[in-house]
């Protein structure tokens, strides 16, 4: 550093001294001591947003392959998280698309696992874009299964609000 640089955390020293009305500083170390004048500010209140911290943890799971093994894993993953941290703890929601959808079919291999992760509070949800695409009807799917209009869009959202993404 040359001798007649005030370095970054320097500057900013004086930056926050001058907040709080200091007129005139010495600075030593790596400069030349030498006074430095600085401008009387008024004093302003900072406003400092900080996130609020949820009160659950919060998770979101894509599905959108129609494989059995595949939606096994999720509502394992799904369920160990819900041990792990405690029920009441997490929200937990599955959004399904694309060829995923199928498996939210009354007749699906993985129906009864749907169920009851849905009565252990797990969310999930079907794409309406894709049921359209697919000529499906809420009368096809099972009751326990939720709707958002569009599945990439609402995991799109989900991130936005600092929610985990997972996709096994």
């Amino acid at each position: 550093m040359k001798r007649n640089t005030i370095g970054l955390y320097s500057l900013l020293a004086v930056g926050m001294l001058a907040l709080s009305g200091v007129t005139q500083v010495a600075l030593a170390a790596d400069t030349v001591a030498q006074p430095v004048q600085v401008k009387k500010v008024k004093k302003q209140a900072v406003k400092v947003e900080v996130p609020a911290v949820p009160a659950k943890e919060r998770v979101v799971f894509q599905i959108s392959d129609a494989d059995p093994k595949k939606w096994n894993l999720a509502l394992n993953n799904a369920k160990n998280v819900q041990e792990e941290l405690g029920k009441d703890k997490v929200e937990i929601e599955m959004v399904v698309y694309g060829p995923g959808i199928g498996m939210l079919k009354i007749e699906s291999e993985v129906a009864n696992r749907i169920d009851a992760a849905t009565k252990d509070g797990i969310n999930i949800v079907a794409c309406e874009n894709t049921m359209k695409v697919q000529k499906l009807t809420k009368a096809d799917m099972l009751p326990s299964a939720a709707y958002v209009p569009a599945g990439v869009v609402e995991l799109m959202k989900k991130q936005k609000e600092g929610w985990a993404y997972i996709r096994p």
